[in-house]
Order: C-alpha cells, then structure tokens, then sequence
C-alpha cells in the first residue's frame, strides 16, 4: 500500500509542477505581450494592474492544484463530500493541517506529500510575484526624479 501511495502522490507532484511551471509561462507570456521595456515604463496604474493580475493568476493556480488533489481523496474514497476533500486539500496544501479532519491511515502518506508539495509551490510563486514586482519598479527607493544612484550601504555620510 505504501508504494501505491507514494507512486500516486509522485504523479500528482509531477502533474502539479508541470502545470505550475506552464501557468508560469503563461503568466509571462501574457505579461510580455508587449515590449518588455514597457514593463518599466507604464503608468504607475499599469503596473499596479499587472501585478494584481499576477497575483489573481497564481491564486487561480493554487486553486486548480488544490482541486486536483481533493479530486484524487473524492476518487479514492477518503472524504464523501466535495466540502471535506476542499477543506483537508486546502489544509494539507497550504501546511496549515489543522487536523481536525484527516486522512485514514491508508493514504495519509498522500496528504503528507501534498503539504510538502503545497510549500514548494507557494515558493515558487512568492518568488514570481517578488521578481514580477521588482521589474515593475513599484518597490523602488530611488526618487522618480533623481538621477543620482541610492548610496551605498555603510558609506560614509558628508
């Protein structure tokens, strides 16, 4: 039973990451459909809206990974209702785990796989938005009008 288990939460690790990593991609293809200059340079409502549809696409991700694996508890007889497998999935996903609905001990490996999978992928998605929020220039100290470089960290002031 083991080897079943780790065997099916290994294909919803790989099915997870692949379309995390095609979601990605397309996150970026959408932000890029014009010149990539223009990410710096658009208004400062232009960059607002790109980094909120960043943030919309990834939480649309999130959620489609995390019906998958409700989806495989529904399959595999461990909850009755959508409800139930929602609410572990979400749990399990985002390693909150509150443990007051759980698996039964026959794939519980399974729900144990999915926080770590869960984890990894909110990583991977922090650091897109982080990235996707430092190209827009929004969380930049420099003034918009200053042509002098920020000084540097322990210099010596005048």
């Amino acid at each position: 039973m083991l080897a079943e288990n780790l065997v099916l939460a290994a294909g919803m690790v790989s099915a997870t990451v692949v379309f995390h990593f095609i979601g990605l991609a397309g996150l970026i293809a959408v932000l890029n459909t014009r010149l990539p200059r223009r990410l710096r340079t658009g208004t400062g409502l232009q960059k607002a809206l790109k980094i909120l549809f960043t943030v919309f696409g990834l939480v649309a991700m999130h959620t489609v990974e995390i019906w998958a694996y409700a989806g495989v508890y529904l399959v595999l007889g461990e909850f009755s209702d959508l409800e139930s497998a929602l609410y572990f999935s979400t749990t399990s996903f985002s390693t909150l785990g509150y443990g007051d609905v759980t698996l039964s001990h026959d794939h519980r490996m399974v729900g144990a796989i999915e926080g770590i999978n869960g984890f990894l992928l909110i990583g991977w998605s922090t650091a897109f938005l982080v990235s996707v929020t430092n190209r827009m220039g929004l969380l930049e100290a420099r003034l918009k009008h200053s042509d002098e470089p920020p000084p540097s960290v322990g210099a010596d002031s005048p």
